[in-house]
């Protein structure tokens, strides 16, 4: 047996006896630990449900934090079966005895609160809840120093399905009372100086000369109390995702490594790229000029093949995806076949749009930077209906800008409307159109690497620019439709349609002869894709006794449908002098077709998952998915491709495991197995199909929460492999040299990941990554074994960081500064060139008041020149040099 096959026979042995040893432990628990009595429903029971009193109209009650933390906190999570309620709005309003924080919901006698404490601190944890913007966002209530001796009150999310108020005595424990209304839960917070008086009791009847002690007022009526609070999105630290589970799960209960890159972190960045908005994320690296990228050492293999738009796959080419539509990304490490389908085991990476608002939202926007650089876009959102079922959303956006080389010109629009329908109670529909059209005249050219390891000059056109241009664009359109059956079961629908593709007319450099003169050809290439995607599953939850369950069934179908044709010329131009460059040359008249093809490929797929919920600290997620795929293909009879039909049909099996224990309420470790395909054209010697390869992943993490939730981070080790890679052994035999395609070849990808994201102090802001990646080959033909995986770093680090500053006459000055560094990567499989390593700084300041956004954002602050990625020497391409780009906005 090969001693890594051993070593994943023991981590998959050791985990199933972690599981077990668990399970005996959570059986153990006593039956007397149950959850605490609701507070707000005694006091449901006591005042009517619409009267909100102010504290001045309330005697001390009983109910005070020093009597409310002897309740014990709860031992075992809210039940599966129900639903979240959002809190929209957390207000605070002074009153003559201190201050009332509203938490503002229609379903708050859906609420439970359970509280407790901890020092001088009054914490109380509504289950059942989420806070949540109209717009769906998070955010996070704090208020500072509203009282004499509370330091601070604050509101926030813990889990999926709890929000935590906290507030924070100076000395002593604060005073809380709890009331409700149809407008939300209220929490009552005394100040100090009222909280210590002695409460009245009734011996003051026995003894009227207690009844002259006058009460001390909190605060004269003439002297209103200022209260500092900032309700704000979550910037930075999102609690859960979707696109692990298809379902709305928290972070901490999901047994594989996943970050999320939230809106914040994008226009903080300005990030300007797809690729751009992940670089924060640990182990992702730029693999293609096209919007590609690789995770943990394995690449999609064509653009578009691991990006998925809300969960559903998007065939874009050279990542025509626009930002200004983007409201977080979502990266998933490892295989993601289970819930996805065809993919390569690296993972894949989810961008989640920006949806309409219930709210009136009117933004416009303008950026301008250097070279040429100039954006104007607007967002509007809200009700069409006076009732508020009918909501729509419209971005549109235009941007114009030149490049650090020379000729390059870029114009891009953007414009995506989109509608919101309430059908019913339990019933809405979302519709949405997606138009984005990029025209590069002439599309940047490639750097290459000269004899002595330099580069040619950065602003050096190596091509002919006069006939170079790239037209690409994509239309996006679909559906989604969801319907609850009741608060445990929805069933859900969704269609998307992409049509996308591109005209080009471009010229390479095949080769540089003596470092001066570049051999360069020409081509022209028409692609089009047509891609539609349609799912339906049931969601539902359950108990089997004290079990737990979040069941997800499934089947989608998937057909895209391709067409492409391209001509190319390899004689008929001069040789580029890399020294004194020549454009004026004409166009080549005699091109030569290599290519001419139209393909279908079409899935079908069934997938089962279960979140199996033992106990509140013990979960397991199991799940499978069979695909079903067929493939066309029709090459005509010319060029370098092999000509005529071909048609092959697959299936595969995906299953993922994993395991999740939470020893405690901020830390989670994690431990699971996965599995991937994609499926491979061709046939062996003996002339049966290939079989898809097959990505396996084995990874164990923990994942922790500082600072009340503030702030994560996650720290993960795996070891990824890929298999039934082809690969050609050429041999020599009695008739002369022979070659056979075999599937032998191996990958292999092992490493370790952390990421930190979230605020350390009011205002201040982070997230930082560091992936450490041992990718090699371990078995193939032609490629030496021990040979690393080209373009991917053994190490890679991030660090991203802002400052607001939260008070005075500077409030709302802001400061950003990254460090992005990038180790040396092997150019080729063959290991043949080295692209260096890098240390990338950005920079940013920033202006936020009311309703006025302004910033300067500055990428590669000292100019460095660095290589983003690269396919051989001569075709190269380079990180931006210095660029600024000043942007302001305005919403209404």
């Amino acid at each position: 047996m090969k001693p890594k096959q051993l070593s994943q026979i023991l981590l998959l042995t050791s985990s199933v006896w972690l599981w077990c040893a668990m399970s005996a432990t959570a059986q153990k628990v006593p039956k007397s630990e149950i959850q605490s009595q609701s507070i707000a429903s005694v006091l449901r029971n006591s005042r009517p449900i619409r009267e909100i009193r102010q504290l001045s109209e309330i005697e001390i009650p009983s109910t005070s934090a020093q009597m409310l933390v002897q309740s014990p906190a709860p031992s075992n999570p809210p039940s599966q079966g129900g639903s979240i309620v959002p809190i929209t709005s957390v207000k605070a309003n002074a009153t003559d005895k201190g201050v009332e924080i509203i938490l503002e919901t229609l379903q708050g006698t859906q609420l439970q609160v359970t509280n407790r404490s901890t020092g001088n601190n009054f914490i109380a944890d509504v289950s059942g809840g989420q806070l949540r913007l109209p717009s769906g966002e998070a955010f996070t209530f704090r208020s500072e120093k509203p009282l004499t001796g509370i330091t601070e009150i604050t509101v926030t999310n813990v889990d999926v399905n709890t929000v935590r108020v906290t507030v924070v005595g100076e000395k002593v424990l604060p005073t809380v009372e709890l009331f409700d209304d149809n407008a939300g839960l209220v929490f009552g917070v005394t100040s100090a100086a009222t909280a210590t008086q002695p409460p009245q009791t009734p011996l003051a009847e026995e003894n009227p000369a207690s009844e002259t002690r006058p009460e001390e007022p909190a605060a004269q009526q003439d002297q209103p109390i200022e209260l500092v609070v900032t309700g704000e999105q979550d910037r930075y630290n999102v609690p859960d995702v979707t696109t692990a589970t298809r379902t709305d799960t928290p972070l901490r209960d999901i047994p594989q490594s996943i970050q999320v890159v939230p809106r914040q972190v994008i226009e903080d960045r300005n990030a300007r790229t797809l690729i751009q908005t992940v670089e924060t994320v640990s182990g992702v690296v730029e693999a293609a000029d096209n919007g590609a990228f690789a995770i943990r050492g394995f690449s999609p293999g064509q653009s578009g093949a691991g990006v998925f738009r809300n969960g559903f796959r998007d065939s874009s080419y050279n990542g025509v995806i626009p930002i200004d539509t983007i409201e977080r990304v979502e990266v998933l490490k490892g295989p993601a076949s289970v819930l996805f389908g065809s993919l390569e085991p690296g993972g894949i990476v989810n961008y989640v749009t920006r949806k309409p608002l219930s709210q009136p939202y009117y933004n416009l926007g303008f950026e301008v930077g250097n070279y040429g650089l100039y954006k104007p876009s607007i967002d509007l959102s809200g009700p069409l209906t006076a009732d508020g079922k009918l909501l729509y959303r419209f971005i549109a956006s235009y941007e114009s800008s030149s490049d650090y080389q020379d000729f390059p010109e870029t114009r891009e629009t953007t414009i995506a409307p989109s509608l919101s329908l309430k059908l019913g109670e339990r019933t809405d529909l979302n519709l949405y159109y997606e138009y984005n059209r990029r025209d590069d005249n002439p599309l940047r050219s490639y750097t290459a690497f000269l004899s002595d390891g330099s580069r040619t000059p950065r602003n050096l056109y190596l091509g002919y620019p006069n006939f170079n241009y790239f037209d690409n664009y994509a239309h996006r359109f679909g559906y989604t439709l969801n319907h609850k059956f009741n608060d445990n079961w929805q069933i859900r629908n969704n269609l998307s349609v992409s049509i996308a593709g591109y005209d080009a007319i471009g010229t390479n450099a095949g080769s540089i002869e003596d470092d001066r003169f570049a051999d360069v050809d020409s081509y022209d290439t028409d692609y089009r894709t047509t891609n539609y995607f349609g799912q339906i599953d049931l969601l539902g939850k359950f108990n089997t006794g004290s079990i737990g369950h979040q069941l997800l069934v499934g089947f989608d179908y998937n057909r895209f449908v391709e067409d492409y044709f391209g001509v190319f010329n390899t004689t008929d131009l001069p040789p580029l002098d890399i020294r004194n460059p020549n454009y004026d040359v004409t166009k080549p008249e005699n091109y030569i077709p290599f290519g001419q093809s139209e393909g279908l490929n079409q899935t079908y797929g069934v997938y089962l998952q279960d979140q199996i919920a033992f106990s509140g600290n013990l979960k397991l997620l199991i799940g499978g998915r069979y695909d079903w795929i067929s493939s066309y293909s029709d090459t005509a009879n010319f060029g370098v491709f092999t000509p005529g039909e071909t048609r092959q049909n697959d299936g595969a099996f995906s299953p993922r495991i994993g395991l999740v224990y939470q020893p405690s309420g901020t830390v989670s470790l994690y431990a699971s197995y996965s599995r991937s395909f994609t499926p491979v054209s061709g046939r062996n010697a003996d002339g049966e199909p290939f079989i898809p390869t097959r990505g396996t992943q084995y990874e164990i993490g923990v994942r922790t929460d500082f600072l009340e939730g503030r702030l994560s981070a996650n720290l993960a080790a795996y070891h990824l492999s890929k298999t039934n890679i082809t690969t050609t052994d050429n041999f020599i035999s009695e008739t002369g040299p022979q070659a056979i395609v075999e599937q032998i070849g191996e990958q292999r990808s092992q490493g370790i990941e952390l990421d930190v994201s979230g605020e350390i102090l009011p205002g201040l802001n982070i997230v930082a990554s560091y992936a450490y990646t041992d990718a090699e080959v371990t078995e193939d033909n032609e490629i030496p074994i021990g040979n690393r995986l080209n373009g991917i770093p053994e190490n890679q680090a991030s660090l991203w960081t802002t400052y607001f500053i939260q008070k005075g006459g500077l409030k709302g000055l802001g400061f950003g500064l990254g460090l992005f560094y990038v180790g040396d990567r092997e150019g080729d499989l063959n290991n043949t060139f080295q692209l260096g390593d890098y240390l990338r700084t950005d920079a940013a300041l920033y202006y936020r008041r009311d309703r006025l956004k302004a910033a300067i954002n500055i990428r590669n602050l000292f100019d460095i020149d660095y290589t983003s990625f690269g396919y051989s020497k001569v075709s190269t391409d380079r990180g931006d040099p210095f660029t600024i780009v000043g942007s302001i906005s305005w919403e209404l």
